[in-house]
């Protein structure tokens, strides 16, 4: 049973999705080394493969199952390879996907992670009680994972993300995010800030506060994201503070006021999703929100934090979105002048009601709007990306530059991604004069003196 060297074997997780999907990765990693298995650099290597799946978008949820059929063949050759799958896919599908899917040993959901290690154990000892289990429940597991059992690695960016809040309580009409990651639970925020001193002493220098609606933080004493950026921007080696993703009807007044006290050490990017610039749109999306709302709660933010720089999500082709409301979407583009905007085609998705407010847009307009958004999108990136040229800017290296030898890439506070040639490392801050720009990343040289 056991590999060389006294392990009990080896696991490979495959991730999709978000950033929390990453971290939930990182704490089933460690929940498993606790175990005493250790990682593998494929799935071919491993006795243990897990798909940490992704539900958002229609397409997410296909790469998953088609990603099952191409290791059908290897968990074929080898019987004794425990195959499991988690995450949203498996949260939302749960005992269905052994219908499409039977050789796939377990499937759990997004809270319910304190099962994996016990099945895989029970798997590997042969018992076969625990084959075909689906564990969905909506417990705290993943909320409650003691930090320092997350596998994390020094290096990369020298970054690590903190969850603070699981879950949503809003019921947009086109998201399945409460049905995968049920009703908000908030975290401690004496716990989070002992995380994130833990990561100060271990050489991280970003730390990214992640939820659902992270903005929507509050623990069980009252304390807001407010106040937790407060204070873990005075903690000491934390240089850069994120968070995301924020919901409009919680960026209140109160949370503006904390985050530009946490200023310089707050990053100034925010992604802010508003999905369409179309107020009828949004009231049929139930966001809690119209288009002078958010626009307002733009202005604020810019006020109380100059150079601001914006990011959002953007759905084209809704099923009620009339030519004009996408109309509406587009000169919210153009007067908001967001620097990052992810933008999809809307995709019904299973227990959501939008299905239900109208028939499908074809494929061909939506894909149409899509495109026509995507080159005015283009074309405002590549104006607010010239105003960094001949600039100096603080760069975060995160990695080596993948298509230039002796290439790094990183990002400055305001994420805007930079390349540069040069001595460096992952982790290292870096002074650079950029030199060129492009709509979604900019190209310099070390500084003078650097």
């Amino acid at each position: 049973m056991s590999a060389p060297g006294g392990r009990l074997g080896r696991y490979f997780i495959e991730t999709w999705g978000c950033q929390m999907n990453v971290l939930d990765a990182d704490k089933t990693a460690g929940a498993l080394e606790s175990h005493g298995y250790a990682r593998a650099a494929s799935a071919e290597d491993a006795d243990v493969v897990l798909l940490n799946t992704c539900s958002i978008r229609e397409k997410a949820q296909e790469k998953v199952f088609s990603e099952l059929g191409r290791l059908k063949p290897l968990k074929d050759r080898r019987p004794g390879l425990v195959l499991g799958v988690c995450g949203c896919v498996a949260q939302q599908e749960g005992a269905a996907i052994f219908g499409r899917a039977p050789y796939v040993d377990f499937v759990v959901g997004t809270r319910a992670t304190r099962s994996i290690p016990l099945l895989v154990d029970r798997l590997r000892a042969g018992d076969e009680s625990a084959r075909h289990v689906s564990d969905t429940a909506l417990r705290d597991d993943s909320i409650e994972f003691p930090y320092d059992r997350i596998r994390r690695e020094i290096g990369g960016a020298a970054k690590a993300f903190v969850t603070i809040i699981e879950g949503c309580n809003h019921r947009c009409s086109f998201c399945i995010v409460p049905r995968t990651r049920g009703r908000e639970s908030s975290r401690d925020m004496d716990d989070v800030l002992d995380e994130v001193r833990a990561l100060g002493a271990k050489g991280f220098t970003e730390i990214e506060f992640l939820g659902q609606t992270v903005n929507a933080y509050r623990d069980a004493r009252g304390r807001t994201l407010g106040d937790l950026l407060r204070a873990a921007a005075r903690i000491d080696g934390i240089t850069r503070l994120r968070f995301t993703t924020s919901h409009p009807a919680q960026m209140t007044a109160a949370l503006m006021d904390a985050m530009a006290d946490a200023r310089p050490v707050l990053c100034p990017y925010l992604h802010l999703p508003v999905q369409s610039g179309s107020s009828s749109v949004l009231r049929a999306m139930r966001r809690g929100y119209d288009r002078a709302g958010y626009l307002g709660k733009v202005a604020a933010l810019r006020e109380r934090i100059p150079g601001l720089c914006l990011g959002t999500d953007v759905i084209v082709g809704f099923p009620t979105e009339t030519d004009a409301d996408f109309e509406e979407t587009l000169s919210l583009l153009e007067e908001v002048e967001f620097d990052t905007v992810y933008s999809f085609a809307y995709s019904a998705r299973p227990g959501t009601t939008a299905a239900a407010l109208g028939p499908d847009l074809s494929a061909e307009l939506k894909f149409g709007r899509l495109a026509r958004l995507q080159g005015v999108q283009r074309e405002i990136q590549e104006r607010r990306s010239r105003r960094w040229v001949d600039r100096d800017v603080e760069v975060l290296v995160e990695e080596p530059n993948p298509r230039r030898a002796g290439g790094w890439t990183g990002r400055t506070p305001e994420a805007r991604i930079v390349h540069f040639d040069g001595p460096s490392a992952p982790g290292r801050l870096e002074r650079i004069r950029i030199t060129q720009s492009g709509a979604f990343s900019l190209r310099g040289t070390m500084s003078a003196g650097a």
